[in-house]
């Protein structure tokens, strides 16, 4: 009777312990989630705050038009956080590649713009933080598949969703004919 309880507690110890693991290791797998979908925001903030700079440059060439650039990006900027989704990256993405194209058009107006050692700076540091942002978006992606797969394996899947853990989207390529004024 003794070894019976005995070895029913151990079970249960053993039951405990294994579900205590599993939620620790799925806590550090969403906060990994959660850290690449912020670093996301500050990049995407980052660029946002590069082509307000670039804005800036172009104001004394074509007062009128930038002045419309500012505002529309002014009023569109959003911040990225740990709770984004990645539909919010996608928006707030798919607002910069517009504002991008806007100020190629512009450039294209003023050729003595695309010389000023301003600009090319200020352009060099718009591409700087869309290479940074990639890169944060293919972390964000190892991060969620590794949470996915960790959430799809037997027996984690019995219990991962009774302790509130779920699969997350990945951060999907931007669709194609997104405009990335190169710098001439």
């Amino acid at each position: 009777m003794l070894s019976t309880f005995i070895a029913i507690i151990t079970v249960i110890a053993a039951i405990v312990l294994w579900t205590i693991s599993t939620q620790r290791r799925l806590v550090v797998l969403d906060e990994s989630i959660n850290n690449a979908m912020s670093q996301i925001g500050v990049q995407l903030s980052s660029r946002f705050d590069a082509l307000t700079a670039l804005l800036d440059v172009i104001k004394g060439y074509a007062k009128p038009e930038s002045e419309t650039l500012i505002d529309a990006i002014k009023s569109r900027r959003r911040l990225i956080t740990a709770k984004s989704t990645p539909d919010d990256v996608l928006r707030q993405e798919g607002i910069v590649s517009e504002a991008l194209g806007e100020i190629a058009m512009v450039t294209e107006q003023y050729p003595e713009l695309k010389e000023n050692p301003t600009y090319i700076k200020t352009m060099e540091a718009v591409q700087t933080f869309e290479n940074m942002i990639r890169i944060s978006r293919l972390i964000y992606n190892v991060c969620v598949a590794e949470l996915s797969r960790e959430i799809r394996m037997f027996p984690v899947s019995m219990i991962a969703g009774m302790l509130g853990f779920r699969q997350r989207d990945y951060l999907e390529e931007q669709q194609p004919g997104r405009t990335n004024p190169t710098i001439d």
